[in-house]
């Protein structure tokens, strides 16, 4: 392959240096520039070359350069896995601590909340045995009332009952004097009347005498039943003024219990103060271990990000020696293609002349030395120059044209070829410019979403903080997108760690920060306060109306909370008021709400 066109400025390797061919080879392509003058010149390299500096530097064709003062990629490696290995080994000795100060802060907290447990138990009892007394003495007062009715009411029977039997005495000595005066009275027809006048009387008393009788046994069952049932009442009261001694004694009991929940309310206020001491204690060493767990995370990470430049630089070097493979191959093919022609020219050869190369190169030198001086010698030499001349075959009277034409081809392809360099070049270029103006927009965007982000979560949890990250690369087009947020009394961690409520409300804060960053005119929100308690649904709704104020965006909200509803403007709705057939209902609740006041 010929050697590539060098620019001016530009003093080919392949004449300085004595070197085995496959090394020529490449120095071929190789050329020595003042380290000022590389990047004017490397624009105007042919494919394949490349120049070098005696400082070290290196330009080639395809825009790639290295410089001598840059680091080597084992030696970052190494300085990097170093670096790593510190990191981790301290990240190993500070684990112990922070996990002891974890455990600490973990039986603090819970021995605050048992004391606090304990305080709301005693505080609840003297109340439930107030309610208890209070409803046994309204009890008793009741059976009081109740057994002093019954009393006035068995009064009242026994009064009746003395008074009917006074009737019933009577009654039977009335009818004993009417049968007396019968019995003696003579009969005759004048006393007939008297004596049917006597009978109806007598019947009559006896027919009030039964139904006093009836009265007197009803009255005495009552009266009975009455008994029976005093008796119950009294068995009752006394059993409830036993439960009342009862509930006096456990009233003494629970007073004595008061004054000790007393004391232990006392120390139980005391503790927290100690335990918000210890508190404060762990929490300091707890943010001590958070900013060293900070600083090897930092650390971790830029280790990781070292790595991740090391990986880059493996994969460029190995893309380098792909090129470098490809080229060799190139050169291989071509040389074998070289051999290929050579044989057959030597074979084309062979054919006209008989004779193989070497046979005939020595003898066209001895032809040379032969030639004969005088006339008819040279004469004969002529007569088998002109054989061997028509042995060889006609001239080929286009070669010059095809030669032209060739050349011309030639000409046509290396310009094609520019062109192609020239075109990978500015396509180059243009990447890096997108790719420049990606990485601008992108991060000017992901500065004005965190913004609103860190705001609409501080809004939504009323407190804590919260920030979007990139990580996994330094390039942010390449980059990843983390969540951490910290709610109130928790520590920051990643969004994965959080509950499900929590996890709702922090997406809607990310998708509404979106939306402050580039409204869009509809935003559709199903079933994003399923996980939501009814505090944390008004907490949502309360940003919803403030996002409908701070962004021209008309949002639509599937929903089956009550709260949720309550807050919208206009409710829809499908029923199915016929079997199969469904209607679509439509509510202005702003409308109805201004029907209602009038």
């Amino acid at each position: 392959m010929a050697a590539p066109a060098w620019p001016k400025g530009a003093e080919p390797l392949g004449p300085l240096v004595k070197a085995p061919p496959e090394l020529a080879a490449r120095l071929a392509f190789t050329a020595l520039v003042e380290r000022q003058d590389g990047e004017r010149l490397q624009a105007q390299l042919s494919p394949g070359a490349r120049l070098v500096s005696k400082e070290g530097d290196l330009w080639r064709w395809d825009g790639f350069t290295a410089r001598a003062e840059a680091p080597k990629p084992a030696q970052v490696r190494l300085e990097q896995k170093t670096r790593l290995a510190e990191i981790e080994a301290e990240i190993e000795k500070l684990k112990p601590e922070a996990a002891a100060a974890k455990d600490a802060h973990a039986a603090a907290m819970a021995r605050f909340t048992a004391a606090e447990e304990q305080v709301r138990t005693l505080r609840g009892g003297p109340k439930a045995a107030e309610f208890k007394v209070s409803g046994l003495r309204e009890a008793a007062d009741r059976l009081q009332r109740e057994g002093a009715r019954r009393d006035a009411r068995a009064q009242s029977l026994d009064e009746t009952i003395a008074r009917f039997a006074e009737e019933e005495a009577e009654a039977h000595a009335a009818v004993t004097a009417a049968e007396a005066a019968a019995a003696a009275v003579v009969r005759d027809d004048t006393l007939a009347g008297q004596l049917a006048a006597a009978r109806e009387v007598s019947r009559e008393a006896r027919e009030a005498s039964s139904n006093a009788r009836a009265a007197v046994d009803l009255e005495v069952r009552e009266t009975d039943a009455r008994t029976r049932r005093r008796e119950v009442l009294a068995r009752d009261r006394a059993d409830w003024a036993g439960r009342a001694e009862a509930a006096q004694r456990r009233q003494g009991t629970l007073e004595k219990d008061r004054v000790k929940a007393d004391a232990a309310l006392e120390a139980a206020r005391d503790a927290p103060s100690t335990v918000a001491a210890r508190r404060e204690t762990l929490m300091d060493e707890l943010a001590v271990a958070e900013a060293r767990r900070a600083r090897s995370a930092d650390a971790l990470a830029a280790a990781e990000t070292g790595r991740a430049e090391a990986d880059r630089a493996a994969r460029a070097a190995d893309a380098r020696a792909a090129d470098t493979r490809e080229a060799r191959a190139t050169l291989a093919a071509r040389l074998e293609a070289a051999r290929e022609r050579l044989a057959e020219y030597a074979a084309a050869l062979t054919e006209a002349t008989e004779l193989s190369p070497e046979d005939l190169g020595r003898k066209l030198a001895e032809d040379a030395v032969a030639v004969p001086a005088e006339t008819g010698g040279i004469e004969t030499h002529l007569q088998g120059l002109e054989r061997e001349r028509d042995q060889i075959g006609p001239v080929n009277l286009r070669a010059e044209e095809e030669a032209t034409e060739l050349g011309a081809r030639l000409q046509t392809m290396k310009s094609e070829r520019s062109d192609l360099t020239g075109a990978l070049a500015k396509l180059r270029q243009g990447i890096d410019e997108l790719n420049a103006e990606g990485r601008e927009r992108l991060l000017a965007a992901f500065d004005v979403i965190d913004g609103h982000f860190r705001t609409l979560f501080t809004t939504l949890f009323e407190g804590g903080q919260a920030e979007l990250r990139l990580v996994e690369s330094e390039d942010p087009l390449e980059a990843g997108l983390e969540i951490y947020a910290c709610p109130p009394g928790k520590r920051m961690a990643v969004m994965s760690l959080m509950s499900g409520g929590e996890q709702a409300l922090t997406a809607a804060a990310l998708i509404f920060a979106v939306f402050l960053a580039n409204p869009a005119p509809i935003c559709v929100l199903d079933e994003v306060d399923a996980p939501l308690d009814d505090a944390n649904v008004e907490r949502f709704c309360n940003l919803l109306g403030e996002m409908r104020q701070r962004a021209p965006t008309r949002f639509i909200t599937i929903t089956h909370n009550p709260l949720t509803m309550s807050r919208m403007d206009r409710l829809f709705g499908v029923t199915m008021s016929e079997r199969g057939v469904s209607q679509l209902v439509s509510v202005d609740l702003r409308q109805a709400e201004a029907l209602a006041a009038q």
